[in-house]
């Protein structure tokens, strides 16, 4: 039988060793090191091994374990150590043949077991140190979330959050360690949370309820959704250029100036692998973009802050590019010769000057060509009329 590897990350629940697997016990009985957090070693019994308080930040611990090399050591976790937990983070600094994984029941399967709800139409969600804001694409009625906070107060942050959010409605399990002697389960609906101190670890279950804005899983969103001093790529234009740009799972997206940053945005609601990067000349405008992006969901979005092409070194290679406005020569120059072969190249253009560019390239690369003429009607005395916005040429190429 081949030797155990040196390091075994074993899932603690919150009934301590009473919940472990058999595998588990002996990987703590063979342990001369155990790390973990305080309140992970206060629920084991007395051990032949020295034990280890993991630090705070989390990532200053990673040195200590790595010098622990040669011994046998065991890290606790709560529950599953790779859903939200810390396994994943410390399997990126070892050799496959150097750990394993020894899980508990994670505290989404604990909070189905309660509740009764399938967990593959549940969205799971760790928010220990993640805006709420990552809740905002979930929040329609009739959807079921998982939330794991960081502590209680978190559990109030999460109320007043939906409220505001116009799910008030919305009715949550508020459940604290779950499986422990310890374990108490709160039910209230958002706007009417009692007043009463949870501890931690908690899990909140929402349903979600109300009459709040839902984001819609077409392309082009409400304009409304997005702060903007007027710079920003309208509905009906943004839907026709996502569809051109086609975002598909773990692509990257250059954005090249963002303006609201309504385009990365909507590419980044498109997936939960998407990336994206927004590069935007001013200041403003750039922070207009991260509140755009935290308050929808994607704080994930990079802002870059500067004129292309200097501000694209050094960036991640992009899948799909989307020039809004400002296209050159000397961009175009670059970007070709920048960009690897495959890349998705979309470019608008208002102004005849740019017009003429983008047919140059269009002659020269191929791609295709659309010109697009909107209407909207608008008040014309006591009628209405058609009230055309400036058209639009959009060059779509394969690079």
């Amino acid at each position: 039988m081949a030797e155990a590897p040196w390091l075994s990350i074993v899932g603690l629940g919150e009934d301590g060793p009473d919940g472990l697997s058999p595998a588990s016990r002996r990987a703590l009985d063979e342990a001369e090191v155990v790390m973990g957090h305080a309140r992970h070693l206060a629920l084991l019994p007395d051990l032949d091994c020295d034990r280890i308080e993991w630090p705070v930040p989390f990532a200053d611990g990673l040195p200590i374990l790595l010098g622990l090399r040669g011994r046998r050591v065991v890290v606790l976790a709560s529950g599953d150590p790779f859903w939200f937990g810390a396994g994943a983070v410390i399997a990126r600094h070892l050799s496959p043949g150097e750990w394993r994984a020894l899980p508990g029941a994670s505290a989404f399967s604990l909070a189905a077991a309660r509740l009764g709800w399938s967990l593959q139409g549940t969205v799971c969600l760790g928010l220990h140190a993640a805006p709420l804001s990552r809740l905002r694409p979930q929040l329609a009625p009739g959807q079921r979330t998982v939330v794991l906070l960081r502590d209680g107060a978190a559990v109030t942050e999460l109320a007043r959050y939906l409220v505001g959010a116009g799910f008030g409605d919305s009715r949550l399990t508020v459940m604290e360690s779950l499986g422990g002697p310890q374990e108490r389960i709160t039910k209230a609906q958002a706007r009417a949370l009692p007043d009463t101190a949870f501890a931690h670890p908690v899990a909140v279950a929402v349903e979600i309820a109300g009459d709040g804005a839902v984001l819609p899983g077409a392309s082009g969103i409400d304009d409304r959704f997005f702060e903007t001093d007027g710079q920003i790529t309208k509905r009906p234009m943004r839907a026709l250029a996502m569809s051109a740009l086609a975002p598909r799972p773990f692509e990257t997206l250059w954005d090249i100036g963002g303006g609201s940053g309504s385009i990365a945005i909507e590419w980044l609601l498109a997936h939960p692998t998407t990336e994206a990067i927004s590069i935007e000349t001013r200041p403003d405008r750039a922070a207009r973009i991260r509140r755009n992006a935290d308050r929808l969901g994607v704080d994930r979005l990079q802002v870059v802050e500067g004129a292309a092409p200097a501000a694209l070194d050094g960036l991640a290679s992009p899948q799909a590019v989307f020039v809004g406005g400002g296209a050159s020569g000397a961009l175009l120059d670059d970007l070709t010769a920048r960009l690897a072969p495959g890349t998705r190249l979309v470019a608008h253009a208002v102004t005849l000057e740019s017009e003429a560019l983008l047919a140059t390239w269009a002659a020269r690369l191929g791609g295709d060509l659309l010109r697009i003429d909107l209407a909207e009607a608008t008040p014309l005395g006591p009628k209405r009329g058609w009230k055309a916005a400036y058209p639009v040429v959009q060059w779509r190429v394969v690079l």
